[in-house]
């Protein structure tokens, strides 16, 4: 066997020297950082975590493209609204705040209500925008118009979007079932408010269809709503990537919210009635911006999010109607305190970040997107904005995450709160708070005065342990309180670190 006494240290020098040539380039030609990632977050209106197909193989709706979505990316398993209603969720996703500390304690905005966010606080949108980043708004607002109670539809409808970061925005201000019934092209009506639509009957006594009687525009027709906020969003994409700027654009649906008013094309798709064909439609608007995004050669560098407000409005009666659980066997619906209420799907797409087929099961709140996006855009705030939102980047990268907060706080329609440590979530009050029965019980006399549940034995919450656990009561009700009474659950600059 030949000697390699000598061979070993020249093909060792061989090596160092290749390397400190390759140092010396990198020195003198230094690779480009990364462009920052565009952002598109579709926020469906009362999607229930049981209605997606990836989070529930029993579901009875097809749901291919947001399976899509979570195929090559990550599914969050334990992601939850910060409210089981409207309003508040899209509060805190905006601010990185939770709802509650705002002055809307309880239920929702109505669609001629002044405007929420309060002048001059840092958005996701505002804070992208000092980025550079192109910012649109399409759907639908629901965070208030103006600054009149009612709002006059004659003037200005400032302050809105456009004041909360936001270039442009196109759709309609509150809830699909609210009046006034109008598209509103940035801060004006499209149409003059003209018509006239008399209240629905119940969605009980005729299907999906349920509004409340108010004004309309002559044009306004309910089934087109969806179709036209996804058409926009489509061609508000590819106009953006024209553009050599990153963009946010934010879809915030109206479905599948009552009415349930599925398209002839939707019609039928599904076993389950309107409400099924309605959802089919959003896996639909869905699928169609993920292709924009392919056609104008954009998706390989977005961080897209497809999400929900809430859980969804699907009572035990339709559970038993249908065979079909929207909320995947947690207790209670939509508006209530219980996981039915505020657990939701959250699908989170990054290519060349996330590992296609990745799922998380921390406990995380929609909060977080504030921080998570922010940060992705390369943006930073301060003390006065995201005070109860952690960056979720180390997830998606699947790097180690800590959360500083010690528990994560949920609120019903009503406004009662729950919070969540662990394991271990503690309901302030006996009930629902919400839609569901009971809504707010008085408790007996030796009776539990509030819910305490294991949710790792026991998810659907059937056993309250409230009485049981005393120590447990006395430690997270602390914890609530101290977090209800101080301005942030995340420590300053916790995000910079």
């Amino acid at each position: 066997m030949p000697s390699t006494g000598c061979a070993l240290p020249t093909i060792l020098l061989a090596a160092i020297a290749l390397c400190l040539a390759f140092l010396v380039a990198a020195t003198d030609n230094p690779a480009p950082p990364q462009a920052p990632p565009n952002i598109v977050i579709v926020f469906a209106d009362d999607l229930g975590i049981g209605d997606v197909t990836c989070m529930n193989s029993n579901s009875k709706i097809p749901t291919p493209r947001m399976d899509q979505v979570a195929a090559s990316g990550m599914r969050f398993t334990d992601a939850h609204s910060p409210a089981a209603v409207c309003t508040p969720s899209r509060y805190a996703l905006l601010t990185g705040r939770y709802p509650w500390r705002s002055s809307l304690k309880r239920w929702v905005l109505g669609g001629s209500s002044p405007a929420l966010l309060e002048p001059d606080r840092p958005t996701m949108a505002s804070l992208l925008a000092d980025q550079g980043y192109q910012t649109s708004c399409i759907g639908k607002w629901h965070l208030g118009l103006g600054t009149q109670d009612p709002v006059d539809w004659e003037a200005p409808l400032r302050p809105g979007p456009q004041d909360a970061g936001f270039d442009e925005f196109y759709g309609i201000s509150a809830s699909l079932d609210m009046p006034p019934y109008v598209f509103i092209e940035n801060d004006r009506p499209v149409a003059e408010l003209t018509g006239q639509v008399d209240k629905s009957g119940h969605r009980r006594q005729g299907g999906g269809g349920f509004w409340r009687a108010g004004r309309a525009s002559e044009d306004f027709e309910f089934d087109q709503v969806l179709p036209r906020i996804t058409s926009r969003a489509e061609e508000t994409i590819k106009r953006f990537a024209a553009d050599d700027r990153p963009f946010l654009v934010y879809v915030p649906l109206t479905a599948p919210h009552t009415p349930w008013v599925p398209t002839t094309a939707f019609d039928g798709r599904t076993s389950i009635g309107h409400y099924g064909d309605f959802t089919a439609q959003v896996d639909d608007t869905v699928g169609r911006i993920v292709d924009a995004l392919d056609e104008a050669g954009a998706l390989g560098n977005t961080l897209l999010i497809v999400t929900s407000d809430n859980g969804s409005h699907w009572p035990d009666a339709d559970i038993e109607k249908w065979k079909h659980d929207g909320n995947m066997g947690y207790r209670g619906q939509k508006a209530d305190i219980w996981e039915g209420g505020h657990r939701i799907p959250l699908l989170v797409s990054w290519p060349g970040v996330i590992e296609p087929g990745s799922t998380c099961d921390k406990t995380i709140c929609l909060t977080d997107l504030f921080a998570t996006c922010v940060t992705a855009g390369g943006g930073q705030w301060d003390t006065n904005a995201g005070e109860d939102s952690v960056d979720l980047g180390p997830l998606l990268r699947n790097e180690t995450w800590s959360d500083p907060r010690e528990g994560i706080i949920h609120q019903s329609g009503d406004g009662l709160l729950a919070i969540r440590c662990g394991k271990w979530k503690l309901i302030e009050a006996l009930g629902s708070g919400g839609f569901s029965s009971p809504k707010r019980p008085k408790p007996d006399a030796d009776g539990p005065a509030g819910q305490l549940y294991d949710l790792e034995v026991d998810p659907a919450e059937t056993t309250n342990l409230y009485n049981s656990r005393p120590e447990i009561v006395a430690r997270l009700t602390t914890l609530l309180e101290q977090i209800r009474t101080q301005p942030a659950s995340v420590p300053p600059g916790w995000n910079r670190r």
